[in-house]
Formats: C-alpha cells, sequence, structure tokens
C-alpha cells in the first residue's frame, strides 16, 4: 500500500522527469554513436555527404587572434566586467551582490584547409560547434594599458575596474577533428564541409575519442541521474506505511522499468544507426550513378569530335569504338565497368595535332576529365562507408541486431583506372 500521506503527483512526477532524464541521455547517446558509426576518411577520399577526417588546420590568409596575436584559422575573444552593487532585500536589510558582466566580445574565421597525408580538404567554420583551445586568459585593474586597449571605454554599473580577457583559438598547424557534410566545391572539382541543415558539424582541436568519450560520460551520468529519480520516486511514494517487503518491491520494480525503457531506447538508437548507415551506402551508390549518367552525357560529343579527325585512323576508330561502349556502362556491383577513359584520350590526342588544336575537343576533353575526378571521388566515399558499415555488421552488439532485423552488407566496387588531379591551393607556411 502507499503512504497514505504521499500525493501520487509525486510518482507521477518521478516517471516524468526520469523519462526527461532518459531522453536527454539518449540524446548523447545518439551523437556519440553518430561520431562512432561515421568511418574517418581521407583527404583524398571524400566527396559528398557525411564525413568524418582528421589533419592539421591550414590556411591561405591566417589571421592574428585579437587578443594573444596567435597565427590562427579561428578565434574567439571576450571581455568581462566585474561588479558589485548594493540592494535591499524585502525585510529593508542591505545587500551586496557581485558578479560580472560581458562587456566585449567577438569571432573571426577563415576558410581552414584540413591536410593530412593524401591532400587537403577545404572546410567553412561559420556555422559549425567549434572547440579550440584557450590561448589568452588574463584579468586587470583599470591601470593596466590591456584594460582600455582591448577593451570598451564605458563602464558596467556599479564597476570595480576589474576585467577579465580571455581568447580561444585553433592555432595554425594545430591537428584537428572535423565531422561534417561534405559537399562539391563551386570553384573546384573536390569537396568541401560546409555547414548543412539538421547535421552535426565540429570542428575541434580535440581527438574523436574525447568528444565520444565525453558523449559517453554524458550519458552514463543521466541515466544514472534517471535512474535514482525513478526508484527514490517508488520510495518516497509507497514510503512508511507500508512493509519494508513491498517498499523494496516498489523500488526494484522501478528500476527495472526504467531499465526496461533504456533497453528499448538503445535498441531503438541502434536500429536507427543501421538505417542511417545502410542510407549512406545507398547514397554513395547512387552518388556514382549520376557521375556515370555525367559522364555518358558527354560521351556523344566527343564521338563527334573524335569522328570529324579520324580519316580511318585506326588508333581514333578504337578510341570512339571505346567511348560507345562506355557510354551505356550502368553501374552493377559485379561488373568491372567503371573504366577510366580521360588518359586514354590524352594520349591520343597527343598523336593527332588537329585533334589536340580543336578547342572544343580540348573543352570535352578537360570536361572529362573532371567528370572521371567526380566518379573517382564518388567509388571511394562508397567504398569506404560500405566498408564501416560492413564492420558494423560484424561487431557485437550491432551484428546480433543486424542479422535479427535483416541488414544485409552492400558489395564493393573495384576501378584503378581514375585520378584524381590535386587542388592546388599556396598555404601559409
Amino acid at each position: 500500500m502507499p503512504n497514505s500521506n504521499a500525493s501520487p503527483f509525486i510518482l507521477i512526477g518521478a516517471a516524468v522527469i526520469a523519462l526527461v532524464c532518459l531522453v536527454v541521455a539518449f540524446h548523447f547517446y545518439r551523437r556519440r554513436r553518430f561520431i562512432d558509426d561515421t568511418p574517418t576518411s581521407k583527404a583524398e577520399g571524400v566527396f559528398i555527404g557525411l564525413s568524418e577526417l582528421k589533419g592539421t588546420a591550414e590556411s591561405e590568409t591566417p589571421l592574428a587572434s585579437y587578443l594573444a596575436a596567435a597565427r590562427c584559422v579561428w578565434y574567439s575573444y571576450k571581455v568581462e566586467e566585474h561588479w558589485q552593487r548594493m540592494s535591499v532585500d524585502a525585510k529593508g536589510r542591505p545587500t551586496t551582490q557581485s558578479g560580472w558582466s560581458t562587456v566585449a566580445r567577438g569571432a573571426k574565421s577563415v576558410p581552414i584547409f584540413l591536410k593530412d597525408e593524401t591532400g587537403i580538404i577545404r572546410v567553412l567554420p561559420e556555422g559549425a560547434e567549434v572547440h579550440a583551445q584557450e590561448v589568452f586568459k588574463q584579468e586587470v585593474k583599470r591601470e593596466d594599458p590591456l584594460y582600455y586597449g582591448k577593451g570598451p571605454d564605458t563602464a558596467v554599473s556599479g564597476s570595480t575596474h576589474r576585467r577579465r580577457f580571455t581568447e580561444q583559438a585553433i592555432p595554425l598547424h594545430a591537428s584537428i577533428y572535423v565531422i561534417g557534410q561534405a559537399r562539391v566545391r563551386a570553384d573546384a572539382v573536390a569537396a568541401e564541409i560546409a555547414v548543412s541543415k539538421g547535421s552535426l558539424f565540429i570542428v575541434s582541436v580535440h581527438s574523436e575519442k574525447q568528444h565520444s568519450d565525453r558523449f559517453r560520460l554524458w550519458y552514463w551520468l543521466w541515466l544514472g541521474i534517471g535512474l535514482v529519480i525513478a526508484m527514490a520516486g517508488a520510495w518516497v511514494y509507497f514510503g512508511q506505511a507500508s512493509s519494508s517487503t513491498t517498499v523494496i518491491g516498489a523500488i526494484i520494480t522501478a528500476g527495472l522499468i526504467y531499465l526496461a525503457a533504456t533497453f528499448i531506447g538503445w535498441v531503438w538508437t541502434a536500429y536507427n544507426s543501421l538505417v542511417n548507415l545502410r542510407a549512406r551506402v545507398c547514397q554513395g551508390f547512387s552518388q556514382i550513378d549520376v557521375e556515370l549518367k555525367r559522364r555518358a552525357d558527354l560521351i556523344p560529343n566527343l564521338v563527334s569530335a573524335v569522328e570529324g579527325y579520324r580519316s580511318h585512323e585506326s588508333g581514333l576508330l578504337e578510341l570512339a569504338a571505346e567511348l560507345r561502349s562506355q557510354q551505356n556502362v550502368t553501374m552493377d556491383t559485379q561488373s568491372s565497368g567503371l573504366k577510366g577513359l580521360a588518359a586514354g584520350l590524352s594520349i591520343i590526342s597527343e598523336k593527332y595535332p588537329d585533334l589536340k588544336a580543336s578547342q572544343s575537343f580540348l573543352a570535352l576533353q578537360k570536361s572529362l576529365s573532371e567528370a572521371e575526378q567526380r566518379l573517382a571521388l564518388a567509388r571511394d566515399y562508397y567504398n569506404s562507408i560500405a566498408t564501416f558499415y560492413r564492420t558494423r555488421l560484424e561487431i557485437f552488439p550491432d551484428g546480433v541486431l543486424g542479422r535479427l532485423l535483416g541488414f544485409k552488407p552492400m558489395a564493393l566496387l573495384e576501378a584503378s583506372t581514375f585520378e584524381r588531379a590535386p587542388v592546388e591551393v599556396n598555404l601559409a607556411s
């Protein structure tokens, strides 16, 4: 029997608060899964879709931070002023209050070029969740040149004329971790990472493991708080008017219900994670189809250009035949139809000066080369995410859940004749 002095709203309130804690816990768990379920790509292998990278922060035009004058690619500063004020409480007694108020702040960034052993990729940090390192922290009085030199001329009410200056920055050449949506750059056949609505976007000087561990810590903390509240609510409600056996049983029941809800939440989150991974594999697959279609649309024009100069030359006849055969290539994971044409086209053009001099042919040749670069990037992205998806379906406990729910691995693609052209960037030393 419940405690006659206890309101049922205590039990309802405890249940609601425990549920809120559970929701917050799984918010952090989903973020951890999001990071852990994204494979780390190399800069040359990023194309379109969610990508995770590690490298160093480089820039063509690095910044000098506002307070520390440190060479960096992103910085944010804050100036706080201390105040102390007298007030009167409800009983007419004088009281003293004090605190800090922000009197100035600012931030600035430039495009970041993340560099690893394979190349570089541009990251646009606007809108990102940035985790930088502290490069400046100092508390000064009014006599210090910094007080007005980097702070405002006006003072807050009740100012004690003490100011605190803090600044965070991503230093040039610092190791960084980035996770976000990749897209094709407008100015080059290359990818870039930028903000995307509804997608996680982190630029950080901390490692992937540090972010994963932080989310794991918050997950377990909120999960534990919810469990304690659920059991405490049962203890208060069934209270002293009941036998100890009833109270203990109620506490255990509340705990088991909470743990059952936790298990359901885990299954739901893990299932959604596998669904998202599978969707990203399918997205990577469809991107290859798009690039194949782009390339196929160029080939009829190339055939016309080549036939205009062929003069029954065997080399040009073979090239025209090869172009026609590639026009109808379809995406089949069991075929090896992904063959590069740009390299062979370049060799043929060298043999025929008239063909090489044709501006229309050169423009088509450049377009085909760019299309094959996009195709190579799309294939690399697909293979990367498909490999990670296959791995997830083999490890415990995701593999067990995946087999029970019918998830199956995707086949990888093989093609070795595509070459990626490097993006020319003059990075600061």
